[in-house]
C-alpha cells in the first residue's frame, strides 16, 4: 500500500480528487470476460478522457453475476492497467462477510487505492445502527486498506447521515458514495466533511455541490465517459473550472451538456440501464459488449431509438 492505516484519511484527502468513474465490464457473446476489451476501454478513459480514478466490479459492472474468482480477476488487471495513471477503488460488496473479507484482502494485496463496501441487505430487519456500526467495525479490522462506506436504496433502506458521522470515525473509512437526496447528503457534509469525503454518482448535480459545498470528488458513475470523448470532454472541462473558482464559466459548459444528458435519459429503458449504457458506449467507440444473464438486452427498435437520439445531442466525436 501506498500509505499505513493510520495515514489513511490524509492520503484520502490529498489524492482522491476530481472525476472517478465506475467501470463496466464488457462480456462475450458465450459470457466470458472481454478481457482485452476491458483493458481498451480503460486506456481510453485514462489517456483520452483523463479519468482520475475508476471503481471496479461494482454494480455498473455488474459485479452480481460473476463469480468471486472472476472479481478478484478483475482487480488485477485494473491494477495493472492503470498502471499508477488512476487510482483504483475495488467494490468489496456482498452479502457474506467472509466474501467481503476475502475480496478486501485481494484488493490490498494486489495494490489497489481503495476498496468500496455497499451497506448489507439487513434480512428481517429495519435499518439498524448498532448493526452496521459492527459490520464496518468489523471489515475495517481485517485490512487497512482506506474503505469508502456505499449507501444506496437497494439495501432496503438508507443509512441516515448521523450514522455515517458514528462510522466516519472508523480509522479506515475515507468516504463515502452517498446515493441518498441531496438535503441528507448535505448534512453529512456538514457533520462529517472534516474527516471523511462525501460524493454521490449525480453528474447533475456535481457541479454545485463543488460551489456550495466544496466537494473535491465525483464518486462515481458512468458519464464520465458516455457523457465525453476524446474530443469533447466538457465534465473534465466545466470540473475543473469549478476548481478554480470560475463558477459561471463551468455552469455554462455544464449547462451545454443538457442535450446529452437528455439523449441518454429518455432513450434508456428502466430495466435494461447496463445494456443501453453498453450501446451507448459502442456508440462513442469503445467496448460495450454483452450484458449477462438475466439481464436483458435491448430490442433492435430501441437500440434505434437510442442510435438516433446519439447522432442528434451533439457530442463531437472527432
Amino acid at each position: 500500500m501506498k500509505y499505513s492505516r493510520l495515514d489513511a484519511k490524509n492520503h484520502s484527502r490529498a489524492t482522491m480528487r476530481g472525476v472517478w468513474a465506475a467501470a463496466n465490464v464488457p462480456f462475450r457473446e458465450d459470457g466470458a470476460i472481454d478481457e482485452g476489451g476491458y483493458r481498451r476501454n480503460m486506456e481510453h478513459w485514462i489517456t483520452e478522457l483523463g479519468i482520475e480514478g475508476l471503481f471496479v466490479a461494482g454494480k455498473q459492472g455488474e459485479f452480481f453475476s460473476m463469480s468471486v474468482d472472476e472479481r478478484k480477476r478483475m482487480f488485477d488487471i485494473s491494477v495493472k492497467a492503470a498502471d499508477g495513471r488512476a487510482q483504483t477503488i475495488m467494490s468489496c460488496s456482498d452479502q457474506n462477510m467472509d466474501v467481503v473479507i476475502d475480496l478486501a484482502r485481494h484488493a490490498q494485496a494486489c495494490g489497489a487505492d481503495y476498496i468500496v463496501v455497499h451497506a448489507p441487505v439487513l434480512h428481517f430487519l429495519k435499518a439498524q445502527d448498532e448493526t452496521l456500526v459492527r459490520y464496518y467495525e468489523s471489515i475495517a479490522s481485517k485490512v487497512d486498506i482506506g474503505m469508502a462506506l456505499w449507501s444506496h436504496p437497494d439495501s432496503g433502506y438508507l443509512m441516515s447521515p448521523e450514522l455515517c458521522n458514528r462510522l466516519a470515525d472508523i480509522e479506515t473509512v475515507v468516504a463515502i458514495k452517498y446515493s441518498v437526496p441531496r438535503e441528507m447528503y448535505k448534512r453529512l457534509t456538514e457533520l462529517a466533511g472534516d474527516r471523511i469525503l462525501v460524493s454521490t454518482a449525480s453528474e447533475e448535480e456535481w457541479l454545485e455541490n463543488i460551489v456550495e459545498l466544496g466537494w473535491q470528488l465525483y464518486l462515481c458513475s458512468s458519464p464520465p465517459y458516455t457523457l465525453q470523448t476524446k474530443a469533447d470532454r466538457r465534465m473534465r472541462d466545466y470540473t475543473e473550472l469549478a476548481f478554480a473558482g470560475r463558477f459561471e464559466e463551468a455552469r455554462a459548459i455544464s449547462a451545454s451538456l443538457e442535450p446529452v444528458r437528455d439523449a441518454f435519459r429518455r432513450t434508456k429503458p428502466t430495466e435494461k440501464p447496463h445494456a443501453h449504457q453498453k450501446y451507448w458506449q459502442e456508440l462513442l467507440g469503445q467496448v460495450g459488449g454483452r450484458v449477462r444473464t438475466p439481464l436483458l438486452e435491448l430490442t433492435e427498435a430501441e437500440k434505434r431509438a437510442t442510435r438516433e437520439a446519439f447522432e442528434s445531442c451533439g457530442l463531437t466525436l472527432t
